[in-house]
């Protein structure tokens, strides 16, 4: 057999700790799709970009090789569903460019459904490439899945940097590799300034609830207009509910026909997919942020509308309650009852609102980008000290 191509190792004890990095950032999706790992993919790679580093994205998704001044390898493979990679090829092709790119360290940003991530990912660590796995989301029902894989794989033996954008997406991950494999948190990131909108004049008598997610099961939407059904029942007279949809999915039919048929059309405006911009001149209209996801790994829609100075109603037992305090930033739920009972509350006590919107509109949250790229940074140079030999 013919030897592969050479690996790109850098020696651990020559690595300054301010040098500039050479990182390559592996996704299964990317921009121009739009969805929570790709734009977070993007803005980290235009953050460490900005702070000096090199970065090149490797991909399968289609679009341009230049995106917002970032370098991006687009992966020609064929693909499933969803622009999922399946072949063996598009894993190898992973391999060559980290190393033909000549890396110092990889970054794999992971969902549940990610071959590209976690095939291509021992791929990089079997031939010396350092590299730092995130996982975007809570395996939830998945967990006994990779629980087996890695009695089948040793994946969790891996040296690697495992981490996950908050506690409650680590958790199952530490379970698994145990107590001798550290699971870092690094948080999806935010520019503070730039979701600090000023509220827009609103009547006194309407309260606008807004909520951010892809119409799919897995984000709840049909849960969350079965909520807002119920608390219309229990508004007091002269009060009146508005409630804002932004994002497109395939449970769109479904949602309108869930309106039309409960009386909700006046109530309820599916706007359907907007840009960041539009997003905030939403949020500026807006009262209150709603977030009702079970299985929600960070919530960087909850983010952007904290920032933005609304109060945040979501469950509790989501990565939302990482940067939401209850009765501080916004209301935490134990179940859609209890959700029901605290979007009442919100909605009809309006010095709670305002107390806590003043609280969010001054006081900045704690993942900017500034911080966040320094704890990736800083997973980066640990992943460099833990990469071993490259083997053939």
């Amino acid at each position: 057999m013919a030897d592969a191509e050479p690996s790109h190792v850098p020696d651990p004890a020559g690595i300054a700790d301010d040098r500039p990095l050479r990182i390559g950032i592996v996704s299964d999706c990317y921009v121009p799709r739009l969805g929570g790992i790709e734009m977070q993919s993007h803005d980290l790679a235009q953050q460490l970009q900005r702070a000096g580093h090199e970065v090149v994205v490797i991909t399968p998704t289609p679009g341009p090789t230049i995106v917002d001044g970032v370098r991006v390898q687009r992966i020609d493979v064929p693909l499933l569903p969803f622009d999922i990679p399946f072949t063996r090829r598009a894993f190898r092709a992973v391999g060559s460019l980290l190393r033909s790119e000549r890396v110092d360290v990889a970054h794999f940003q992971g969902g549940i459904a990610s071959p590209m991530t976690y095939i291509a990912a021992r791929a990089a660590q079997r031939a010396g490439v350092p590299s730092v796995v995130t996982l975007h989301c809570v395996w939830g029902y998945a967990a006994p899945g990779f629980a087996l894989l890695d009695r089948l794989t040793g994946w969790g033996d891996w040296p690697v940097v495992f981490s996950a954008v908050s506690d409650v997406a680590a958790e199952p991950v530490r379970r698994i590799v145990g107590p001798d494999h550290p699971v870092l948190v690094l948080p999806n990131g935010i520019t503070n300034e730039l979701w600090r909108i000023e509220a827009a004049p609103r009547p006194a008598d309407v309260v606008t609830l807004v909520s951010t997610m892809r119409l799919a099961p897995r984000k709840r939407p049909m849960h969350l207009l079965r909520m807002v059904r119920r608390v219309l029942d229990q508004l007091p007279p002269g009060l009146r509910l508005r409630v804002v949809v932004i994002g497109e999915g395939p449970e769109r039919p479904q949602l309108e026909k869930y309106l039309r048929a409960n009386g909700l059309t006046e109530v309820v405006e599916l706007v359907g997919r907007r840009s960041r911009d539009e997003i905030r001149a939403i949020f500026a209209t807006a009262d209150v942020f709603v977030a009702p996801a079970n299985l929600e790994s960070f919530g960087i829609a909850a983010l952007e509308g904290r920032c933005a100075g609304l109060p945040v109603v979501a469950k509790a037992r989501t990565g939302i309650r990482e940067f939401i305090t209850h009765e501080r930033e916004g209301l935490l739920a134990t179940s859609d009852d209890d959700m029901v009972v605290q979007l009442t509350r919100i909605v009809t006590d309006h010095d709670l609102r305002t107390r806590m919107a003043e609280f969010n509109r001054s006081t900045p949250s704690p993942v900017d980008w500034s911080q966040v790229v320094t704890r990736n940074v800083e997973a980066y140079r640990l992943a460099m000290t833990l990469a071993p030999s490259p083997t053939r």
